[in-house]
């Protein structure tokens, strides 16, 4: 590549944009279908991570119900040996004592009840929200199965030409230097046509139609150098030769004879 003329460097990257522009149109006939794809399944994990989330918090709350119940199960075991302790108390002193223990643990069961109720409600809550989310992970998987089923009937019409250019392709780039290489990629980034290396065709710039002066012209003719569209930042590698417009010849006319 070091002894590359500038005609041949021009010839690499028309070819190598003569690739990527029929890549291109195999990509535009896929039109938005792998990018709904990539939604739809970017949706559904979504769904999934909430369902999660969900599973996770009716669990707590199932863990929650089964400590409050063991909490009032053990407030009823100390209300019955406080009950038994009052039956042997020595003085008023001691019987108030319990008294007060029997009622803590009274109000300790009231909690408990309060808690497993307002946890049975949220568990609903979290069911019917589960649900739902189920709901929607199963329509969602339609569309996607049918996008899918779309997107890959067209990657199985275009698979054989799309690699066969992919190829074609890295073979292409092995014959350009780095450095024109990436500014190459860099441009056809930036542009929404893709089209990085184009022919001036009847004086103005393809893929942007500006004008370009008849000096700057025969420097693209020469190819000497590359030369650069100053306003779009395309490489301009050739101008197409127009045909010569024949001139019609005038038709012979005859005079008559008198």
């Amino acid at each position: 590549m070091e002894n590359q003329t500038v005609a041949q460097k021009l010839e690499a990257l028309v070819k190598l944009q003569s690739i990527d522009t029929e890549l291109d149109q195999i990509r535009i006939l896929r039109g938005d279908l792998p990018d709904e794809v990539q939604d739809l399944e970017d949706e559904i994990e979504g769904y999934k991570t909430r369902k999660e989330k969900f599973s996770t918090q009716l669990d707590e709350l199932e863990d929650s119900i089964k400590k409050s119940k063991e909490g009032m199960k053990t407030a009823e075991a100390l209300i019955t040996k406080y009950k038994d302790q009052q039956m042997n108390v020595r003085n008023n002193r001691e019987y108030d004592a319990i008294t007060k223990e029997i009622e803590l643990q009274e109000l300790e069961i009231q909690i408990c009840e309060k808690k497993i109720r307002e946890a049975g409600v949220a568990i609903d809550g979290k069911k019917g929200e589960i649900n739902e989310i189920e709901l929607k992970i199963e329509d969602r998987n339609k569309d996607l199965d049918l996008k899918r089923s779309e997107l890959n009937d067209l990657l199985d019409e275009s698979k054989e030409d799309e690699e066969k250019l992919l190829k074609d392709r890295e073979k292409a780039t092995k014959k350009i230097e780095e450095k024109l290489l990436k500014y190459y990629e860099k441009l056809r980034a930036n542009l929404s046509n893709g089209l990085a290396v184009v022919t001036v065709k009847r004086g103005a710039a393809e893929g942007c139609n500006i004008v370009i002066p008849p000096q700057k012209i025969a420097e693209i003719k020469a190819k000497k150098k590359i030369v650069i569209d100053e306003h779009s930042g395309r490489i301009l590698a050739d101008v197409e030769i127009e045909a010569p417009v024949e001139e019609k010849k005038p038709r012979r006319t005859t005079r008559k004879k008198a």
